[in-house]
């Protein structure tokens, strides 16, 4: 099982899409204004948020298979269909209960013009198809996940993101900026998506064995998940409420201009997300001495490659945001940005302990710890938004991120390595913030100020990056110029 492998075809199926968002996003924002871009993201918001009814069956799925390791579909396909029956119930409640909560939440709660709430109210009832083929490919993902099948787990969903991002827009320019075809267009798609994942798990998981059921199975699975469902239920809380909170005190305007700095922001979890999905099921068959010995290293290799990424984003996310979108919106979305990538950074570590106890089999610590957390979030999101405005609103996220981190390594027993790795990579990193925030972009004060942080971060990152990483890095750069050549003639 080849982590360095694994974690390519995740990081790959998770670049590729991004550099789609790049080029449609704008577009989106331009063909249906901000007001309607940012009631679909609070659409998605609340439909993620439904993902709950999955009752960590798709976690516990991933679990089960990667701790059977290579045993015979026989021992497997109950697992499989198990939680398939499990979930694809589940999803039908959550389906039936969202379309009148939908409806009263867009139609009382949320603040947006009468027209716009008119087109979401026709559109609402696709929602009731979303959540259960949401909890069915939840369980999908993470039987293939479970048996390592990494390659063509990513090769779906990079086809299926760039479907999923571009044929709406076809149907904006066919139909207008009219949500009650956008909608049913994204929701079609995933359908697709998961009529394929499901002919693969055919493939891999269960083969030609009929559908069964076994009730020690679903005690198993239910007793793993039940406490996945608490991270599950009170962790996209945690994500999603505040944009919930700015949409009913702001409008959907100030919705956008949180959304897209906290979008582009969450997309630097994908190394993260690429890496401790390839490392899930290698700790499920580890013991916890080498468990810890794979979180250190992943923290440490994590660390090597997110700091100097990180403090070139902070450098430049306004003047990004100028030339992606417009002046305007780099002003009002700077500040909220450069906390938010702050916020996501601490978050890209709190993925390995999260993963390690998760894999170790004790889902219940991780979701006691997001409880404890829930209401002191809840205090300062409020105050940072009475008091600061969407700025505060990340300071919040980024408060709550930096206490998660620290609770599931010190559970984990990652913490004094973990903060032995960090301390000068949080440094640079709270330096390059003074930096952006006091400085003007391209300024002779900039340039000296970025240039030797940049370079300090390198330095840093090469002296600690692992042995093997570095001789990785020497053999491609000692290639490139052979093949530079090769090309040249």
């Amino acid at each position: 099982m080849s982590i360095r492998k694994h974690t390519a075809y995740n990081l790959l199926g998770a670049v590729l899409p991004i550099a789609v968002s790049l080029l449609t996003i704008p577009i989106y924002i331009r063909l249906v204004g901000d007001a309607r871009y940012g009631v679909l993201a609070v659409v998605w918001a609340f439909l993620g948020y439904f993902g709950l009814f999955d009752l960590g069956l798709g976690s516990a799925t991933a679990q089960r298979i990667a701790a059977l390791g290579n045993s015979s579909p026989e021992r497997i396909a109950p697992t499989f269909w198990t939680a398939l029956a499990m979930n694809g119930a589940l999803g039908t409640v959550g389906g039936l209960l969202i379309w009148p909560l939908s409806t009263y939440f867009f139609g009382h709660v949320f603040a947006m013009g009468v027209d716009l709430r008119s087109e979401l109210a026709s559109a609402l009832p696709w929602l009731m198809l979303a959540v259960p083929l949401m909890t069915l490919s939840g369980v999908l993902g993470g039987a293939l996940q479970g048996r390592a099948q990494f390659l063509e787990l990513n090769l779906i969903s990079v086809a299926s993101s760039i479907l999923l991002q571009t044929f709406p827009l076809f149907v904006a320019f066919a139909h207008g900026p009219d949500l009650a075809w956008l909608l049913p267009s994204v929701i079609l798609t995933r359908l697709l998506s998961f009529v394929v994942v499901f002919w693969r798990c055919k493939v891999h998981v269960f083969r030609n064995h009929a559908p069964s059921f076994s009730r020690d199975q679903a005690k198993s699975l239910l007793l793993f998940g039940g406490w996945v469902t608490v991270s599950s239920l009170v962790g996209p809380l945690m994500v999603i409420l505040d944009r919930f909170v700015i949409g009913a005190t702001l409008g959907a305007k100030a919705v956008t201009y949180y959304t897209v700095p906290f979008t582009l922001a969450e997309r630097s979890s994908i190394l993260p997300g690429a890496l401790t999905s390839a490392l899930f099921p290698r700790l499920a068959m580890a013991g916890r001495a080498e468990g810890r010995e794979l979180a250190t290293r992943a923290i440490r290799s994590l660390a090597v490659v997110m700091t100097p990424v990180m403090l070139i984003a902070l450098l430049l996310v306004k003047p990004f945001f100028g030339l992606w979108i417009n002046a305007e919106f780099a002003d009002n979305a700077n500040v909220t940005a450069q906390i938010l990538l702050l916020g996501y950074w601490i978050n890209g570590f709190a993925r390995v302990p999260y993963a390690q106890l998760q894999a170790a089999g004790q889902p219940d610590v991780t979701a006691k710890l997001h409880l404890a957390e829930l209401i002191p979030y809840l205090i300062l999101l409020y105050a940072g938004l009475h008091f600061w405005g969407l700025p505060g609103a990340a300071v919040a996220f980024g408060l709550r991120t930096f206490g998660d981190c620290v609770l599931l390594m010190f559970f984990a027993g990652a913490l004094p390595s973990a903060i032995s790795i960090l301390k000068f990579p949080a440094a640079l990193l709270f330096a390059a913030l003074v930096v952006a925030l006091g400085l003007t972009a391209g300024d002779p004060m900039w340039w000296s100020a970025a240039s030797g942080l940049l370079v300090m971060a390198l330095a840093w990152s090469w002296r600690s990056a692992p042995v093997d990483m570095r001789e990785l890095v020497v053999r491609v750069v000692r290639k490139l110029p052979s093949e530079m050549r090769e090309t040249l003639r």
